[in-house]
């Protein structure tokens, strides 16, 4: 029969920051809400703040600042102050230490990330990354692969790629970022980003008066067609159809007010299917026209 092995407990650590407050505490719960009560616990706070503050120190050097950690572990202390409850039979500590470490994992988890991923794809991320920090110490020279992350944490292989996405989501790069670590060229990120291209919208209005063209007449197609294919002035395409420069430029007009009114009539019936239009004086905002009642001897004659 093999022996049992006993692991001698650690002696939990004294901090000078655990001020002796139980006498505080139960004198607060008795309190009912009002300025005293509100008094007694910015003291319970003021003697508690540097354990907070030491919590806080934790989590330094992770991408926010110490002050900012501080403020956010003391929303967590002022939360845990007005919770705690003596009667329970909890030390205070206890009870405050979750509290305030839980608003400041919160606050990495909604505040902190420049591109806003779900919960779930957070916790993956975080999983990923102390896999990857564990088999740092046993990979040489290389990156571990999917495969041995998968295999090291007990994920999937498709969780472990989507923690490894996401680990580039919690910072966003500067678009004066160089494109590479090496590149002495000076081009940046900004430099990739393309420019609106004005011939997208050439293209849009020539399919648009296209079927608009081929209806017109005879004539006025081979107006707009010597004006705009031949670039042949008025008065030469006069003489050239037999016809005087005023006539011309009354058929130029005629033809673009056509093709434009024929245009904006086929965009309102896109936006606007004709199923789906209302009667005129409904969707001019004016009230239903009401018949006057007819009596019923009226109506049965």
């Amino acid at each position: 029969m093999c022996p049992v092995r006993y692991r001698p407990q650690r002696a939990r650590h004294s901090h000078d920051d655990a001020p002796d407050t139980a006498e505080d505490f139960a004198r607060l719960a008795a309190l009912p809400e009002g300025p005293e009560r509100e008094e007694l616990c910015g003291r319970l706070v003021e003697a508690w703040l540097p354990m907070a503050h030491r919590l806080a120190a934790k989590y330094r050097n992770r991408g926010e600042s110490l002050e900012d950690l501080e403020q956010v572990a003391a929303l967590g202390l002022v939360k845990a102050v007005d919770r705690y409850d003596p009667a329970m039979g909890a030390p205070f500590v206890p009870f405050a230490v979750p509290t305030i470490t839980g608003e400041i994992r919160r606050h990495f988890r909604d505040h902190t990330w420049d591109v806003h991923v779900p919960r779930r794809v957070q916790e993956l991320r975080n999983k990923v990354r102390a896999a990857v920090r564990d088999l740092s110490t046993t990979v040489e020279d290389r990156a571990p692969s999917v495969e041995r992350i998968a295999e090291h944490s007990g994920m999937s292989e498709e969780d472990v790629a989507a923690g490894l996405e996401a680990l580039g989501s919690f910072r966003s790069l500067s678009l004066d970022a160089s494109l590479g670590a090496d590149s002495g060229d000076g081009f940046s990120l900004a430099d990739t980003f393309g420019e609106p291209e004005p011939e997208y919208d050439t293209v849009v209005a020539r399919e648009a008066v296209k079927p608009c063209l081929r209806e017109l007449p005879e004539r006025q197609r081979r107006v707009l067609y010597l004006r705009f294919f031949r670039d042949m002035s008025q008065s030469r395409i006069g003489q050239e159809l037999g016809i005087s420069q005023m006539h011309v430029s009354r058929l130029l007009s005629k033809s673009f007010e056509r093709v434009r009114r024929q245009v904006e009539h086929d965009r309102r019936a896109v936006r606007h299917p004709a199923g789906a239009e209302r009667p005129a004086h409904r969707a001019a905002g004016h009230p239903a026209r009401r018949h006057p009642t007819v009596p019923g001897g009226a109506a049965a004659a």
